[in-house]
């Protein structure tokens, strides 16, 4: 019996405030702390493929790619990462390319 074919997704987290990279209270920085301990535990799991902030000048963001078995588990890692409680993220289907192994 074959397994489900895994979906990728492209997270993007938008921060609370467009200054939030560069003003964060310590009460935000230890949030985020448990945030990049929360996707790198991911990472190591084998969803989160890559993560990382988006350095645009205008207006910085997190950024990342998962690979799940649906949509709900998508919903459920955001919903459990720590950065949820004080930011927002928007997610999309994504068709990405690995190279081959």
């Amino acid at each position: 019996m074959s397994q489900p074919s895994k979906q990728q997704f492209a997270l993007k987290l938008n921060p609370c405030r467009p200054s939030f990279a560069f003003d964060m209270n310590d009460e935000e920085k230890t949030i985020m702390q448990e945030h990049v301990v929360y996707l790198t535990n991911l990472m190591k799991k084998g969803v989160v493929k890559v993560f990382g902030p988006v350095m645009n000048p205008a207006a910085p963001y997190g950024f990342a790619i998962v690979e799940a078995d649906n949509e709900g588990q998508v919903k459920g890692i955001i919903a459990n990462d720590p950065a949820s409680r004080i930011n927002t993220y928007e997610y999309y289907p994504m068709m990405a390319t690995f190279p081959q192994q």
